[in-house]
């Protein structure tokens, strides 16, 4: 087994991480280039579970005029499709899985059980969370934090399609400045945008680094885990 600096991760993916070259719905090379570096992550004895997000497909915010518990759970419902998709891509080459939804909808699913997930895990089994925490007004970066306080995760990996995390946009600011290290308090007060002020305070309480990287190569999901410096990490002063 390989030398590795994290036994339990959370991987946080976004739904437009997972639409690609796309700017909507799923990119199936993108999903199958994640699923295969998850086996290389079980392979070396990682315990993985993964929180997605569902932008590709739709955003509560983007309801303009519509109330806004409606577009959330919308947006809830667009990961599942988002998780489901990953368990297929993941079960075709051979790693147990498991989608675990806040919401619960059985004939598709298996509702959130905290020590069932653990066992999963424990089992060498992915698990994927899906639906959020279950209720609006929360992002899937709060589920993120919620869930890898639940399960006792080391890190959250946020897989993201810039590099790291900037004082400002880098696409539109060439010389927009990069950090390397960053305390939960600078992402707060600075607003940086790594994830929300719920997210990061949650993280902060519980003391989960987080690191955000860029998910366009993904080998730097095993770079991560074998303890490389990539991207931004977000962590105690």
């Amino acid at each position: 087994m390989q030398s590795i600096k994290y036994k339990r991760i959370i991987l946080k993916l976004s739904g437009e991480a997972l639409a690609g070259v796309k700017d909507f719905g799923l990119d199936q090379d993108t999903i199958e280039s994640i699923a295969e570096k998850v086996k290389e992550l079980a392979a070396m004895g990682v315990e993985v579970a993964i929180v997605v997000g569902g932008g590709n497909f739709w955003r509560g915010r983007s309801g303009k005029g519509m109330d806004r518990t409606t577009a959330d759970n919308m947006g809830m419902l667009a990961t599942v499709i988002n998780a489901l998709a990953l368990q297929d891509a993941m079960e075709r080459i051979n790693i147990a899985t498991r989608v675990q939804t806040a919401i619960e909808m059985r004939q598709i699913a298996e509702p959130y059980i905290r020590r069932k997930a653990i066992r999963h895990l424990e089992k060498g089994r992915v698990v994927i969370f899906a639906s959020g925490i279950g209720n609006p007004y929360f992002s899937t970066d709060t589920t993120a934090a919620l869930r890898a306080a639940e399960i006792e995760a080391e890190v959250i990996l946020l897989a993201k399609k810039v590099d790291g995390v900037y004082d400002c946009d880098p696409v539109e600011n060439k010389n927009a400045k990069k950090y390397e290290v960053l305390s939960y308090i600078d992402v707060i007060n600075k607003g940086l945008g790594v994830m929300d002020s719920t997210a990061a305070s949650l993280c902060m309480d519980n003391k989960i680094p987080i690191i955000v990287f860029n998910l366009n190569n993904p080998d730097n999901i095993i770079k991560v885990i074998k303890g490389e410096t990539i991207g931004t990490i977000v962590k105690e002063d």
